[in-house]
């Protein structure tokens, strides 16, 4: 769809962003009118990510729909293992995920809108203004602007965040994360691998390598600033080319973001009648970078605080019921530190592997 005239002029809430956070979001908030959902991609996005649901994301969707197995890859599930490479230490954990096809996720969740949500692909969010009475939006679409006015906003557009920029909030720090698409030359063992590896310096943070049916993800997470990235993906996918020869060519890379979560101050769920969901209000694992299952259960809280409150308590409801979500984000902060020294991650390999696996669970 595109952004025209036959779009009437006035909305309860237009959602910024039809990710995950988005969706769920629309999917609340149309329980007390229109929605419009738009997002600055084509749709259904092809967002760069791993495509691992793990069991809070699948809880917060299960409000809404269980994942249809045809969407889960070979294998379905895997189990979420570290891997200190240098050492050769491998600790299995009983950390579990649905192993996905994110294009075809997302777009199972935007089929799972009500009809009076209207989405709008290929269309960005270049400002807004609000006042006591409402939020107007200025979207652009085909290289024309309209403004469309609605009670509520709900920022849900990502690490770098227009919303949240157009609040004056200054947007969190990311990672720079590529990830490849090898062909698979044989199988490989059917593990969410998180692999460390000293070799490629300290502005890496570790790699992942993902079975995907006929081919597997290798991924990297850069700390912010890294420069030459994709030298450093090449030089990783070389090294685990060395003891997993059965990784071929590659076929696709593809680039993006990720929050780099260093305060509870980075989370915000907003200012007025505009709400921060997902990665624009900084919901995100600083200790796993995991952020689906942020993304699912604050884009639902934003839009069960605009279908459950009106227009002017709707952000202290929003932020009541993400309160949760923000001290389990504190709770992680305070292992940081451990986690990203190098004394930690080699400590981590004398650890037994139950206490590995217990602690993962709450990472």
């Amino acid at each position: 769809m595109r952004l025209d005239s036959e779009i009437r002029p006035e909305f309860e809430t237009i959602v910024a962003g039809a990710g995950p956070a988005g969706i769920m979001a629309a999917i609340q908030a149309a329980q007390t009118g229109r929605v419009l959902l738009v997002d600055s991609s084509s749709l259904p996005r092809d967002k760069s990510c791993g495509g691992m649901i793990h069991e809070h994301a699948r809880k917060g969707l299960d409000r809404i729909a269980k994942v249809p197995d045809e969407l889960l890859l070979d294998p379905g599930h895997v189990n979420f293992r570290y891997w200190d490479w240098d050492r050769s230490i491998k600790k299995t954990t009983a950390l579990r995920f649905l192993n996905v096809n994110r294009i075809a996720f997302d777009d199972w969740m935007l089929s799972l809108l009500p009809s009076n949500v209207e989405v709008v692909g290929s269309t960005s969010l270049v400002d807004f203004s609000q006042t006591p009475k409402g939020v107007t939006v200025s979207l652009k679409s085909n290289g024309s602007t309209q403004e469309v006015p609605c009670a509520t906003l709900i920022g849900a557009d990502g690490a770098r965040s227009a919303v949240r920029r157009g609040l004056g909030v200054e947007n969190v720090a990311t990672y720079v994360t590529l990830q490849d698409f090898v062909t698979l030359d044989g199988a490989i063992e059917p593990f969410f691998d998180c692999i460390y590896m000293r070799d490629i310096g300290d502005d890496f943070a570790y790699a992942y390598v993902v079975p995907k049916g006929e081919t597997a993800i290798i991924g990297s997470v850069f700390y912010p600033k890294t420069r030459r990235p994709h030298l450093k993906q090449d030089q990783c996918i070389d090294i685990l080319r060395t003891k997993l020869p059965q990784l071929g060519d590659s076929v696709k890379r593809e680039a993006s973001v990720a929050l780099h979560v260093r305060s509870v101050a980075d989370v915000a769920p907003g200012q007025g009648r505009v709400l921060l969901a997902g990665e624009a209000g900084g919901f995100m694992s600083p200790t796993s970078g995991e952020g689906i299952s942020y993304a699912i259960n604050s884009g639902y809280c934003a839009g069960q605080a605009v279908a459950t409150s009106g227009p002017d308590d709707r952000l202290a409801e929003y932020t009541r019921s993400t309160s949760a979500i923000a001290g389990n984000i504190r709770r992680k902060l305070r292992w940081l530190p451990i986690m990203e020294s190098r004394t930690g991650k080699y400590v981590a390999g004398f650890v037994p592997t139950p206490i590995v696996s217990k602690i993962t669970e709450g990472l």
